[in-house]
């Protein structure tokens, strides 16, 4: 029987994850002959195929396919599994994404309702292991004034955005849309999204519709993650400027700012003070960052980790967004 639903997820090197995953959609509250998984595997140089093979080999009665991305990056990898796809519906996840119980049900219900051409939901923030900085880290993550307001990490009010993590589509939408743009390396979702609202569909964010989504597990990998996002945008804002949120605007003002402040107190004597002003307000914003979180975690170790998690987010995308702006890599 053709299957209604088709999830579809882009991985590279995912053998921690992957089988987590696998497990979460085999006991969605949606029935699995009416399911289709396909991943799109962006050749994989660890167990990663190994994993989803034994997976289905011991879970014969959810379908499982595996379509090859040579090219290696995620765009790429989500229209080659649409292209195999053959479900009425198609729900995008991630690797390392753990969705809800009801996450398929609720997704499908929306678009059957006509809630929206892009339904979506929240995620949950986790971190990748026990060690502190990865709970600051997740914890910084999903925090507005780290994130920059971007509902899906933080809401619990059902409402049309601009943009969710995924998303649920009608085959035909995607279609229609032209796919992912394979020309970013990331920020394909928002991407899609804003080619979507430009021509009047509209994106639907229900808290019910929940996923798990693990941070990145040190400050090393976050700001290459960060660095990325800013660069990424920049590029995607180049083509729709008119898209520019001031929330978007403000790392990369914080970033120049500082950088001219700290070059012209080397020339001159007399702006090193205001340098030192602004650096010292920034950082104790971070503090009452890490000082609200530590509170609510009931641990005081928090404040300095999570302000190094929220400076490492603001600093790296800032920059990373000014380095594309300037065409750089």
């Amino acid at each position: 029987m053709k299957p209604e639903v088709s999830v579809i997820i882009p991985c590279r090197n995912e053998t921690e994850t992957i089988t987590l995953l696998l497990e979460a959609l085999f006991n969605q509250s949606y029935p699995h002959e009416q399911l289709e998984v396909i991943i799109a595997d962006g050749m994989s140089e660890d167990s990663t195929r190994v994993c989803i093979t034994e997976y289905q080999a011991k879970h014969p009665e959810m379908a499982i396919k595996i379509v090859d991305n040579p090219k290696r990056i995620i765009p790429a990898g989500l229209n080659r599994a649409i292209d195999a796809s053959s479900g009425e519906f198609v729900i995008r996840l991630d690797a390392h994404s753990i969705p809800s119980k009801d996450y398929i049900a609720l997704s499908v219900q929306g678009l059957k309702d006509g809630l929206a051409e892009n339904v979506g939901g929240v995620w949950d923030i986790a971190p990748q292991n026990e060690n502190l900085i990865a709970k600051a880290i997740a914890a910084a993550a999903a925090h507005p004034l780290a994130v920059g307001g971007a509902k899906y990490r933080f809401t619990q009010k059902a409402e049309y955005v601009e943009t969710v993590p995924f998303g649920a589509w009608k085959r035909s939408t995607l279609i229609s849309l032209g796919g992912y743009d394979e020309s970013l390396l990331t920020n394909e979702d928002y991407e899609l999204n804003t080619r979507l609202t430009q021509q009047g569909g509209r994106i639907y964010l229900d808290p019910k519709i929940r996923s798990q989504y693990f941070a990145r597990k040190d400050l090393r990998s976050l700001a290459k993650q960060y660095w990325r996002y800013g660069y990424w945008k920049a590029q995607m804002l180049k083509r729709y400027p008119g898209s520019l949120k001031l929330r978007q605007a403000l790392p990369p003002l914080l970033v120049s700012g500082l950088a001219i402040l700290l070059v012209l107190g080397i020339a001159f004597t007399a702006v090193r003070p205001l340098f030192f002003i602004a650096a010292c307000l920034y950082l104790l914003v971070l503090l009452g960052i890490g000082t609200q979180i530590a509170i609510q975690k009931k641990d005081i170790i928090m404040i300095p980790l999570v302000a190094a998690a929220v400076g490492c987010m603001h600093l790296s995308w800032g920059t990373g967004f000014l380095f594309g702006l300037a065409g750089k890599r």
